[in-house]
């Protein structure tokens, strides 16, 4: 297979969730088929929570489901997504500094995620197509921990497929002729999942 240059682009119109089916994941290698190294919303439901949550009330959430990383729904539309580097790193404080609450108790989970359209996103038909490494690499080469994987069937709506976590990949592919994991890349935030969103 050919390495290819997957492009990230920003969103547009409105985020739905796919319909589920099971599947069960395996191991995945460099030259393996991307589609292996993704959270695929079809075959793993996604945790979500909603914009109004309070930020430690999400926090327990993501500890109780085994993630780092929920996606942020109103109305069953998808609107942005939040980490738990992005709870337990600056934003509270900053959001804080340059608002007129006063107390961390007062945040939500709406007021630090970051927003749908500040996301990320590659084409499914593009994953479909791509190796793991080069999505390793493409997570890398755009310093982002997480990139939304979504269809297009019209220009103002995007169905989310899932969701490729940097930090998985990093401990789940394994370097060109080589039986283990790639060295962790070390640049960037540290907003992964464990096993993407389930």
């Amino acid at each position: 297979m050919e390495a290819i240059t997957l492009t990230p682009s920003g969103l547009a119109g409105e985020g739905v969730l796919p319909q589920r089916t099971v599947r069960d994941g395996r191991a995945i290698g460099h030259a393996d088929p991307a589609v292996l190294a993704i959270t695929d919303f079809t075959h793993e439901a996604p945790i979500t929570v909603d914009e109004d949550r309070q930020i430690d009330a999400a926090l327990e959430d993501m500890v109780r489901f085994g993630v780092r990383a929920l996606l942020v729904v109103r109305d069953r539309r998808i609107v942005g997504l939040i980490t738990s580097y992005d709870i337990q790193g600056e934003r509270p404080l900053q959001f804080l500094q340059n608002s007129n609450y006063e107390h961390h108790r007062d945040v939500r989970v709406g007021h630090i995620m970051t927003p749908w359209n500040d996301l990320l996103a590659i084409d499914w038909k593009d994953v479909q197509a791509a190796r793991a490494g080069d999505l390793l690499d493409t997570l890398r080469r755009v310093g982002r921990s997480h990139l939304l994987v979504v269809e297009r069937p019209s220009a103002s709506r995007s169905v989310v497929r899932g969701l490729a976590s940097r930090s998985r990949l990093e401990r789940q592919v394994r370097a060109p002729d080589s039986d283990g994991p790639t060295e962790p890349h070390t640049g960037g935030g540290r907003w992964a999942t464990e096993d993407g969103l389930r």
